[in-house]
Parts: C-alpha cells; structure tokens; sequence
C-alpha cells in the first residue's frame, strides 16, 4: 500500500514537471512568436523572397528598390523605337505615346507582401519565404493607346510604296480622274502587340523592328459621286452689309458627255488618267469684282523666302500659289489642297526640282511647291482656323522651323483647314522677289484672339529630332491660354 502511494506521488511529480516544461517551452515558443512578429511588424525593408519582374529586391527600402527596378524598367523621354520597312527607317517616341512603367505600384506591392493580413496570416507568408518559397511582382505598363494607334496609322502616309486613292481635280476646261493604286498600310492591330511587348521587355533598345503591313486597295472611281461634287449652276458673288455676308461666285460646271459615257469609257480601258471635258460657265460678276468691302479685314499673314537664283523651283511657288489666290472658303466648309491645287504635273507647267522621297533628297516634278503649303498652314493656324489635317516633313525645311511646316503628296497627303468663323474667308497668295506670302482676310469680330506660334527642339535622340509647337491666345496683350499645336520628328540632316 505505501508502495502503491509512492508510485502515485512520482507519477503526480513527474507529471506536473511535464506540464511545467511544457508551459516553459510554450511561454518560450510565444515569447518567440511575439518577438518575431514585432521585428517583422517593426521592419521597414522588403521581406526576404520578394521579387519584382525575376529583380531580387530582398532586404531593400522601397527607394533602394526602385532605384535598382528603374536600372532596366525606366523610360526616358529619349527613349525612341526603331522601325524598318524596305530601305526606310522610321521612330516612334515613347514620350510621344505616353508610355511609362508604373514601378511605384509595383514597389508598393512587393513592400506589402507579408504585411496585409492578420498577425498569424502575415508570420505564416514571410515564414514561407524564408524557406525559400518566392513571390514575383509583376510592373504594369501604362499608355496611351490612343496616340499609339494615331502614330501607326500615320505611318501607313509615310511609307514608300502606300495607297494612293484615286482622286480629280479641275484643270482648265478639263476635269483629270486619277486612278488609285494598291498600296501597303501598316497593320495597326499587330504592330500595337509588337511594340507593347518590346516596350514591357524593355527590348526596343537594343533593335529595330519590321513594320508588318497588309495590301490596301484603292476605292473604284465612282462617276456619279465625283459629277454629284463638281456640277454646280453659275451664280454671282454678292454681299449683304445687314447681316454682312459675302456669298462667292460660282462657276457654272458639268460633264459636256452623260455620266453614262464616262462610265462607259473608264469601264473600257484602265489609264493611269482619265480626262474629261467639261461645260463651263463663268459668272459675270466675281469676289475679286466685289472690292476690299467684301472682305475688310486681314486676319492673319506669314511669308518665307526662296533663293530667285532656282528658276525651276520658284516657276513651281508662282504656280502652286497662283492655284490657292483668290480661293474663298465659306462657314463650315473644308479646304483641300489638293483639290485645288491639283496633281503637280509637267503638262501643268511644274518643273523638276528638289523634294524629299522616303527620307532622301532627289529631284521631282513640283519640288518645292510644299514651301506654299507651309505658307499657307502658318496663316492659317495665326487666323485661328481649325486645321483638319496636316503632316510633317521627313526633314526640317530651310524656310520654317521644325513644328511649323506642313508637306503634301498628292493622292496621298493632304493639307486640309476648315473655316470655322461665320463669315467667308478669302486667300491672298504672292510669290515675287524672294518671298512668298500668303494672307487671310475676312471680318473681325470682338471674339477674336491674336495667335501666337513657338517651336522648340525638345531632344536629339540618334538621328532625329523632336520638336514641338506651341499655340498661344492673346486678347488685349495678355495672355490666355497655350495649347500644343504639334509634336513632330525629323531626320537630321
């Protein structure tokens, strides 16, 4: 019997120091636990096994981090994309797209792993990545996808062998149809993955790329759509002093043979050119008949200089300004260069000179007549008009600076403005001595500003440059507003 009660009390001992260890080890394995979640609680660095995009930023503050991501994952407003197509190489400014690698959110991320759940769900993560288990961060990249498409789709103009849509104009007594020809265009949906995987790979500095395009093909002539354009009855020009309105000649225009005919002939044989005779009237009385009554005031001007010396290229300024003289552009109606200046031709009077072609300087019929265009956009964009669509050259002209030029290829570029004031507005173009001029005159009204235009070289980034043009409103010397007009890049010479 007391054997039997010895045997209990070592039992009763032996197990109360059982429980004692093992509160010990408990109160030591919680003291632990405590301890660990304040040191982790209490730690301003990354936790171990945190990557972001395959970059080890273990142990690292969120601006040691950032500064070793941003060693690869940083644009800078440089950065350009080369782009091939044939022997031409074109860019595209990831400034210009906006385009940029949101780290921040990436760093805030990586930073937050092991830190955004309950005490015990947090010790068990980072426990997890000190055993070697490992969480990657993803960098979002941001841009603008609008501008994206806008600079591949402009690119489709650029390219040498582009689509050319059959097109007319009036020359003379004579109405010439051009043909189209199938051309390439950029495929806009595949070169957008292109470019965003080389932008989210950080590839592009180290290639260029080949521009993908497809065939294009150009819209038939369509007889009855260009005769509904050009048939008008002959009117005189006219202005009322109350409301004041001027109200332009119109010349009296029809096909001389049935549309019927013409489209008989064109289905008969495929020309590069078609010439149709026309029926014209001419009115008896014109704007220029009206006097300086019908359009007061000069709203804008801009002139640049060409060297006399180039016979053959200031024949062409004399023509091509001699077309747009005199054009009088009602409220709400768009001005086409082409349309009215027509195909730049030999049997048009044009001579050979100097023109860019897929980024090179070589000799063409009309070089030289881009000069008028440029004139023309400045004194535009100074009156304040809306500019429907206009283009750069590939390299800065000799007569503008970078910003503020404007080329056109007929059948493919064109230089479009729209009247947007509620009276006409007429053009006055001159070329003499060394200087060509082109003027708008229409009424002024109390709404008016007076425009300002800046340009400025932003960068050199290899073998082009940026520049941008600025658009400033004025009203009684102050101030109003500043809206950029352009970015554009050029090759440098």
């Amino acid at each position: 019997m007391l054997e039997e009660n010895i045997n209990t009390d070592k039992k009763k001992k032996i197990l109360i120091i059982f429980f004692i260890v093992l509160a010990i080890i408990l109160s030591i394995f919680i003291i632990g636990i405590i301890i660990f979640s304040i040191n982790q609680k209490n730690d301003t660095l990354i936790k171990k096994g945190v990557y972001i995009e395959g970059i080890d930023v273990s142990g690292l503050s969120k601006e040691k981090a950032k500064e070793k991501i941003e060693e690869k994952y940083k644009i800078n407003k440089d950065d350009l994309i080369y782009l091939k197509y044939k022997s031409s190489t074109y860019c595209i400014s990831l400034e210009q797209i906006n385009a940029e690698f949101d780290t921040d959110s990436a760093i805030n991320k990586a930073y937050n792993v092991g830190r955004t759940g309950n005490i015990l769900e947090d010790d068990i993560k980072v426990l997890k990545l000190m055993s070697k288990q490992t969480e990657n961060i993803g960098i979002n990249l941001k841009y603008n996808d609008i501008k994206l498409t806008e600079a591949l789709t402009s690119l489709s103009t650029k390219l040498p062998d582009q689509l050319t849509q059959a097109s007319y104009y009036i020359e003379k007594r004579n109405l010439i149809i051009t043909s189209g020809k199938i051309g390439a265009a950029v495929n806009v949906d595949e070169m957008k993955k292109l470019l965003i995987q080389a932008i989210k790979t950080v590839s592009y500095k180290n290639t260029s790329y080949s521009i993908i395009t497809y065939s294009q093909y150009p819209n038939p002539i369509d007889v009855d759509a260009i005769h509904k354009e050009i048939y008008q009855e002959v009117k005189n020009a006219y202005y009322t002093k109350n409301p004041r309105m001027v109200y332009s000649e119109v010349q009296g225009i029809d096909f001389k043979k049935s549309v019927d005919e013409i489209k008989a002939e064109i289905a008969a044989e495929q020309k590069e050119k078609y010439v149709v005779e026309l029926a014209v009237t001419n009115p008896k009385i014109t704007t220029e008949d009206l006097g300086q009554d019908a359009f007061p005031h000069k709203l804008s001007t801009f002139s640049t200089s060409y060297y006399t010396s180039n016979r053959d290229r200031t024949t062409n300024l004399k023509l091509a300004a001699a077309k747009i003289n005199g054009t009088v552009i009602m409220p709400g109606d768009t001005f086409s260069y082409n349309k009215v200046v027509g195909e730049r031709t030999a049997s048009a009077g044009y001579k050979n000179a100097a023109i860019y072609v897929n980024g090179e300087v070589a000799d063409g019929l009309g070089g030289g007549i881009c000069q008028i265009t440029t004139t023309l956009y400045d004194a535009v964009v100074y009156a304040n008009l809306d500019i429907v669509q206009r283009q750069n050259h590939c390299f800065v002209p000799s007569y503008v600076s970078g910003g503020k030029d404007a080329t056109v290829v007929y059948g493919q570029i064109d230089f479009k403005f729209k009247n947007n004031r509620n009276y006409p507005i007429k053009i006055k173009a001159s070329v003499s001595g060394g200087i060509a001029t082109v003027s708008i005159y229409g009424l002024k009204t109390n709404n008016d500003y007076k425009i300002k235009i800046t340009s400025k070289k932003v960068r050199n980034s290899g073998n082009y440059s940026i520049y941008k043009a600025y658009k400033h409103y004025y009203k009684n010397n102050k101030l109003i507003k500043t809206e950029l007009l352009s970015t554009d890049t050029y090759k440098n010479h």
